[in-house]
C-alpha cells in the first residue's frame, strides 16, 4: 500500500469524517488519496493554513475525534503554528501533517540553511507546543509513527501531536504492520488515587460548612458534564466555574439556583464573593491560572481548603497555596467519587441563601449596552446551535451574558487567545455537529481571517457571523486609557487603525449581510436561516468590559469598585 493511502485509510478506521488543509506541492500524494475516498472521508480546503489549523481545534472540541490538519512545507508548516498552540494550551486532541521536501533534498545536519525548496525543520520549532513531533525517516517508520501520534493526542491530557512526511515516504509502498493495543499502565495507580481523593473527601465533608464547586474546562474534555449536572441535582451546592465552562451548567436544568457564574479578573462578581467567602473548593479540571485567582494567590478564597483535581500533574506541581490537596486523577474517575460522597451529606440551605443575598445585592452586568445586546441574541439562539467567540472585549460580554440553553456549546480560544480563531472554528464545529453555528467577532478578529468568508460562500453552510463593531481594539485601548494617559496608539480611528465596510465585504463574498444600531433591531434577528449570514452591530462610543480586576486584589474587588459600605456587609455574611 502506498503510504499516503495507509494514512487516510487510517483516518477512516479512526471515525474521522472531515479533514483541513492547504494545497502545496509536499503533500500531493496525501491529497490525491484523499480524494479517492470521499465516499468516507471528507476534505475541506481552507483559504489559510492557520484557518484549517483553527478549524480542526473547532472539530476537535465540538466531537469525540481527534481533529486533523494537514499542509506543505515551508510556509504551510508555519502558518499552521498559531493552531497548533492553541490545541496545546486549550487540550485539544489533533494530529497535524506536514509534508516536508525528500529527504534525498534534505539538507540534513548540515550548516546550510536550507537545501530543498521550501524546506524548513518544522519539528524543533513546534515542540515546545505539542505533546509529540515526529519526522518520519523512512517509509517503514511510518505505521508506529501514525499509530503513536494519534495514541498521544487522545490519552491522558489531551493536546496536539505533528507528524512531518517527506515526499519520496509519502508516495513509497509498505507493508502495512498492525497496530499494537496499548496498555493502562496508569490504572492502578490512578484507582488507588481515586481511592484516597474519596478518602479526603469524606474528612472535608464532614466539617465543611460552606463547600464550592470550582468547575473547569476538563469536564467537557472528559465528557462529563452530563454527570455532574445529575449530582447537583440530587444534592444542591454552590457552583461557580472557567471561562471556558460556562456552559456547562445552562439555563433549563433546574439548577440556576446554585450557579453562580464564571471567576477571574472578568468574571462575575457574585461567582468571585462565593468563592471569596467558601471554606472548602473542590476544583474539577480547572487550571487556576492568573487570570482566574489573581496576580496574589494567597488573597483567593483565602478561607477555604482547596481540593484540586488534574489529570496533568505538572498543573498540580504549580499550587495555590501549600497547603492545598490535589490529586491527578481523570475526571471520569473522579465525579462517581463526588456523586458517592455528596450523596451523604447534609443539604447546604444556609450557605446557599448567602449566596443568594450575594447575588440580590449585586447589579447584574446586563445592564450595559453590550452585554444586554448578547443576552437579548441569547434569548432567540435556538437550542442546539453550537456559540463559539473570538479573542477580545466581545469573548467576555460573550461569557458574561450569553445565556445557555441546555443542548448549546460555548467555545473559546482559552490559553492561546488567538484573535482569528472564531471564524474558522466556527466551520469546524459545523461539520463535527451537523448544526448550525453562531460566530461572535470583533472588528478586529474578524481581519485575521475574514478569508474564510470565501469557504462559507462556496460551501453555504449555516454560519452566522455576528460582528460587534466599536470600531477599535478595544480591550488593549481599555489598557491605554489606565495605563498610558489615554495615548491611544495603534488602536482606533486616526491613529494607525480602521475597520472596513463589514457588509460590503460580505455581499462581495456573495453572504448576505445587514447592519444592526439599536436593540429594537436586534430583537428582529432571524438567525434560523439556512446559508450563512454576516451581521454587523455598530457599538456607540468607547467600549468597556467590567467588571474588571486591578492588579494585586482580591478577586471580589473589582471595578468600578462596590461602594464600600456594601463591600464591607458582603463580606461579612
Amino acid at each position: 500500500m502506498k503510504v499516503s493511502d495507509f494514512v487516510v485509510d487510517y483516518l477512516i478506521q479512526m471515525g474521522i469524517t472531515d479533514v483541513f488543509g492547504y494545497p502545496g506541492g509536499m503533500v500531493t500524494h496525501l491529497m490525491d488519496s484523499l480524494g479517492k475516498r470521499e465516499d468516507k472521508i471528507r476534505t475541506h480546503i481552507t483559504y489559510h493554513e492557520q484557518a484549517a489549523a483553527f478549524a480542526a481545534c473547532g472539530y476537535a472540541q465540538a466531537s469525540d475525534k481527534t481533529g486533523v490538519a494537514f499542509a506543505t512545507s515551508g510556509p504551510g508548516a508555519t502558518n499552521l503554528i498559531t493552531g497548533i498552540g492553541n490545541a496545546y494550551f486549550d487540550s485539544i486532541p489533533t494530529v497535524f501533517i506536514t509534508g516536508q521536501v525528500n529527504t534525498y533534498e534534505s539538507k540534513g545536519t548540515s550548516a546550510i540553511r536550507q537545501n530543498g525548496f521550501q524546506e524548513t525543520n518544522i519539528v524543533p520549532m513546534v515542540t515546545e507546543i505539542t505533546k509529540a513531533a515526529f519526522y518520519v525517516k523512512s517509509a517503514d517508520e511510518i505505521c508506529g509513527i501514525i499509530y503513536e501520534a494519534f495514541r498521544i493526542a487522545m490519552e491522558d491530557r489531551k493536546g496536539p501531536v505533528l507528524v512531518d512526511i517527506p515526499m519520496n515516504i509519502f508516495r513509497a509502498d509498505i507493508e502495512v504492520t498492525e497496530e499494537i493495543a496499548g496498555t493502562d499502565k496508569k490504572k492502578e495507580e490512578r484507582e488507588a488515587a481515586a481511592s484516597r481523593f474519596g478518602k479526603c473527601l469524606a474528612d472535608v465533608l464532614k466539617i465543611s460548612k460552606r463547600p464550592c464547586l470550582v468547575l473547569g474546562n476538563g469536564l467537557k474534555i472528559d465528557h462529563q458534564v452530563n454527570n455532574i449536572r445529575g449530582i447537583l441535582r440530587s444534592c444542591p451546592l454552590p457552583v461557580v466555574s472557567s471561562m471556558l465552562a460556562v456552559d456547562v451548567i445552562p439555563e433549563g436544568h433546574g439548577l440556576e439556583g446554585t450557579y453562580y457564574g464564571f471567576i477571574g479578573a472578568y468574571g462575575n462578581r457574585t461567582a468571585n464573593f462565593v468563592v471569596a467567602k467558601s471554606d472548602l473548593l473542590i476544583c474539577l479540571g480547572t487550571r487556576l491560572d492568573v487570570r482566574q485567582v489573581g496576580g496574589q494567590r494567597d488573597r483567593f478564597a483565602p478561607n477555604a481548603k482547596i481540593i484540586r483535581i488534574d489529570i496533568d500533574e505538572a498543573e498540580l506541581a504549580n499550587p495555590i497555596r501549600e497547603d492545598e490537596v490535589s490529586f491527578c486523577l481523570p475526571l471520569k474517575l473522579a465525579v462517581p467519587v463526588l456523586r458517592r460522597a455528596l450523596a451523604d451529606c447534609e443539604a447546604y440551605d444556609t450557605w446557599l441563601s448567602v449566596c443568594k443575598k450575594i447575588k440580590k445585592q449585586i447589579k447584574y452586568t446586563d445592564e450595559k449596552e453590550p452585554n444586554r445586546f448578547i443576552n437579548e441574541i441569547s434569548r432567540h439562539t435556538p437550542d442546539g446551535y453550537s456559540i463559539v467567540a473570538d479573542v477580545g472585549q466581545h469573548m467576555i460580554w460573550v461569557a458574561q451574558s450569553f445565556r445557555m440553553k441546555p443542548d448549546q456549546r460555548v467555545y473559546f480560544s482559552g490559553g492561546m487567545g488567538s484573535m482569528g480563531y472564531a471564524l474558522p472554528a466556527a466551520i469546524g464545529i459545523y461539520y463535527a455537529t451537523g448544526k448550525p453555528v453562531i460566530c461572535f467577532a470583533g472588528d478586529g478578529g474578524l481581519q485575521m481571517n475574514i478569508q474564510e468568508l470565501q469557504f462559507l460562500a462556496r460551501e453555504r453552510i449555516p454560519v452566522k457571523i455576528i460582528i460587534l463593531n466599536n470600531a477599535a481594539l478595544g480591550m488593549i485601548r481599555h489598557f491605554q486609557e489606565m495605563y498610558f494617559e489615554e495615548k491611544y496608539y495603534y488602536t482606533v480611528k486616526d491613529r494607525g487603525y480602521t475597520t472596513p465596510d463589514f457588509i460590503r465585504i460580505a455581499e462581495a463574498y456573495g453572504i448576505k449581510g445587514k447592519r444592526l444600531h439599536e436593540m429594537e433591531e436586534i430583537r428582529m434577528m432571524e438567525l434560523a436561516g439556512e446559508g450563512p449570514e454576516v451581521f454587523e452591530i455598530a457599538l456607540k462610543g468607547d467600549t468597556y468590559v467590567f467588571p474588571k480586576l486591578e492588579f494585586g486584589k482580591p478577586n471580589q474587588d473589582q471595578e468600578p469598585l462596590l461602594d464600600r459600605e456594601l463591600y464591607n456587609y458582603l463580606m461579612e455574611l
